[in-house]
């Protein structure tokens, strides 16, 4: 049956496919965005555009009218920021989707969080319960966290939101800060990637676009208010996934170990820059130290509770450089 659904995020990496997907299914979608220029690529019969962003509080309860469900997918999810961005934007833009929400009568909300709240694998892959046993590594992962508390308040008080939990996302769709795994892929297969983080046995978990895009609407369908999804893939280490890379892209490049001690004295000189002069640092200390750890992750609770499913690194790999060779050689 056809429903009217409200989505946030719709012109991002996720976002986009979503959007698509739901529109193709037959359901009537309103997607916030920011410009149409940046929604070229949503053009669809069943697509309806409002224009704001996550604070325009009149655009927000507009596009909700009449809507049974709402993804909300939008974040900032940069290395770094000015001031309090990534709050502003993760906790307080949250807030205000959730409160139009509320208002409007929307019977469900889907968040999109990260895996990375749960933090690293210390005694094995980690599942929803795992209680976090460091510190937050990024500002990203702190404000995400603490939007989960805020939501999980909001659901005691009678809200139905369900969260999910992506793991390092990759696959067909725009190259853009979101998808840093496949414009990797896209670097190595075309001889321009040079080295490895550390020993390479550092382990992260790898989820194809299309089934995160599953594990959204099944979430919808199926979760339980106040619970989160861990949607994962396979687990990797660096080894592990450019030897994937070279034996399905049909060539092998010599890849440098980078020392993290070289990684993070460069992380520290480009958050130096970064808050001396404003400009985008390429990585930063904390983001570094993350791998430093292992990234382990069971998506059991996703499969055993909504049904959802993983497509193997290998067959993902397959289907992201045949696309990547189609669209961008």
């Amino acid at each position: 049956m056809s429903k009217r659904i409200f989505i946030t995020g719709s012109t991002g990496f996720i976002g986009q496919k979503l959007t698509m997907r739901l529109a193709d299914e037959g359901n009537k979608v309103v997607a916030l965005i920011r410009s149409q220029a940046k929604a070229k690529d949503l053009q669809h019969e069943n697509i309806s555009f409002v224009e704001g962003d996550l604070f325009a509080l009149e655009a927000l309860n507009k596009g909700m009218e009449g809507c049974q469900e709402v993804y909300h997918l939008a974040a900032f999810a940069s290395v770094w920021a000015k001031g309090d961005t990534f709050k502003s934007v993760n906790i307080d833009g949250t807030l205000n989707v959730l409160a139009a929400a509320k208002a409007q009568g929307v019977e469900k909300v889907v968040v999109t969080s990260t895996a990375g709240v749960i933090g690293p694998a210390i005694d094995g892959p980690v599942n929803e319960e795992t209680p976090r046993q460091v510190g937050f590594f990024t500002e990203y992962e702190s404000t995400k966290y603490e939007s989960e508390l805020k939501i999980k308040a909001l659901v005691k008080e009678g809200q139905h939101v369900v969260i999910v939990n992506p793991t390092r996302v990759y696959g067909p769709g725009p190259l853009n800060v979101s998808n840093s795994v496949t414009k990797l892929i896209k670097q190595y297969i075309a001889g321009k990637w040079k080295f490895i983080p550390g020993d390479g046995k550092s382990t992260g978990n790898y989820v194809f676009v299309d089934d995160v895009i599953n594990g959204h609407i099944l979430a919808m369908a199926k979760g339980r208010a106040g619970e989160r999804y861990l949607l994962g893939g396979d687990d990797a280490t660096y080894h592990e996934l450019f030897d994937m890379i070279a034996a399905i892209g049909g060539r092998k490049y010599k890849l440098y170990h980078m020392p993290l001690g070289i990684l993070l004295a460069f992380g520290k000189i480009q958050l130096f820059l970064a808050e001396k002069f404003g400009r985008q640092p390429l990585i930063t200390p904390g983001w570094v130290r993350k791998y430093l750890y292992k990234w382990s992750v069971s998506s059991a609770k996703a499969e055993n509770e909504l049904g959802y499913q993983i497509t193997s690194l290998k067959e993902g790999i397959e289907q992201t450089v045949d696309w990547l060779k189609e669209t961008h050689d």
